[in-house]
Formats: structure tokens, C-alpha cells, sequence
């Protein structure tokens, strides 16, 4: 019965790649990636496998199923640069994910009861914050939206990290800062107290800085 239901998967997987029969590019993509994950599925054992089919979601199952132990050595020879690259992968994720996670341009511009194209021009201007996600569009952190807006200084902040790509200023956003005590930057904007953060903000990328 289980080899039957497997045989469905792989014939379903196997219908939905002709969808792409005519894009030679999108074809060759699909010819390496089934093929190098093909070679993780071979190496992974029993105890990997369950964490990634347990994954929530298919893009978490893929990084997770790069970075197990078992199948890091099979790329880290032909790219060493693979395991960080991966690792990075994972922090950016988290970092979109944390604290209510990533609202498209839709979804921000509901938050703030304005369109879509006023929410790219904010974006644009530097008072809203976003990640690239390529043609896809942008993703904008749910944090920086308040219920009557955005968090109080936000804008200021982002003015004054203006220079940092949009990741950078995630991270300066939700780490701990030592010229905060420790905290974040986004708790005590949440509290009213910006006068450190904008010091913070200022120094932000600095040598010893946060």
C-alpha cells in the first residue's frame, strides 16, 4: 500500500514538471536541482529525513534538507562557500519570520489603509521597510505596522540607516544592542524611548557596534 502511494507522488511530481515542456531554461533547472536533490535524498539517513519531510513548509524543507550533516559534505567539496551560504539563508528567513513575519504589498497596504503603488512609494522613499524578493515583489516586516500606522520613529530610524541594505536593518531592528543594555531596538521603540536607538541607529555598522 505505502509502495503504491509513493509510486502516486513521484507520477503526480513527474505530471506537473510537463507543465514546463516548451522553457528550456525552467527545464534545465529542474533537470539539476532533481538531480542534486537526488543525491541528498541518497544520503541522508533515516532520522534527517523525518526532520525534513517534518518541515512546515517546502522551501523550509529544501534548506533544511541542505544543511543536515549528512548531505553539507556532498556540496561543501564542490562549493566550500555552501555551508555559510546556507547558513545565511536560514538567518534571512528567520530574520523575515520573526515577529509576526513579512506582509506583501497587498497586505501593507491594508495595515495602512493605502494602495499597493502608495505602499512601494513609501518603500521607495525609505519610510517603509522591505526585503527584495526578486520579481515577486517586496515583503515588509510586520513589526513596523502599529494599529493607528507605523511604530512611532520608525521613519526616523530608517532615515538615519539609510546607507545599510534592507537586511542589515532587520537585524539592527530585532538584535539585542549593547549600547541599549542588551535590548532591541524595536522593544524600546515599542516603548517610546528614542533617544537611544537613535544614538544606536547613528553608530549602527560601526566597529564594536551592534
Amino acid at each position: 500500500m505505502a509502495k503504491d502511494r509513493d509510486s502516486s507522488a513521484l507520477a503526480e511530481i513527474a505530471e506537473r514538471l510537463h507543465q514546463f515542456d516548451g522553457e528550456p531554461l525552467r527545464v534545465a533547472f529542474l533537470a539539476r536541482g532533481i538531480d542534486a536533490l537526488t543525491q541528498v535524498a541518497e544520503r541522508l539517513d533515516p532520522r534527517e529525513l523525518g526532520e525534513v519531510v517534518a518541515s512546515p513548509s517546502n522551501a523550509d524543507a529544501l534548506v533544511t534538507a541542505l544543511t543536515q550533516p549528512s548531505a553539507v559534505g556532498l556540496f561543501s567539496a564542490a562549493d566550500p562557500l555552501m555551508p555559510a551560504r546556507l547558513r545565511g539563508l536560514q538567518a534571512r528567513d528567520a530574520l523575515l519570520a520573526a515577529e509576526g513575519g513579512a506582509l506583501s504589498a497587498e497586505e501593507a497596504g491594508e495595515a495602512l489603509r493605502l494602495s499597493p503603488q502608495a505602499i512601494e512609494a513609501r518603500r521607495a522613499a525609505g519610510r517603509l521597510l522591505a526585503v527584495s524578493t526578486g520579481r515577486r515583489g517586496h515583503l515588509y516586516p510586520a513589526w513596523q505596522f502599529a494599529d493607528d500606522g507605523v511604530l512611532p520613529g520608525l521613519e526616523e530610524i530608517l532615515a538615519l540607516l539609510d546607507d545599510h541594505p534592507a537586511l542589515a536593518k532587520v537585524r539592527f531592528f530585532l538584535s539585542g544592542n549593547h549600547r541599549l543594555d542588551g535590548d532591541r531596538p524595536l522593544d524600546r521603540l515599542r516603548r517610546g524611548d528614542l533617544d537611544p536607538v537613535r544614538l544606536a541607529a547613528r553608530t549602527f555598522g560601526e566597529q564594536g557596534a551592534a
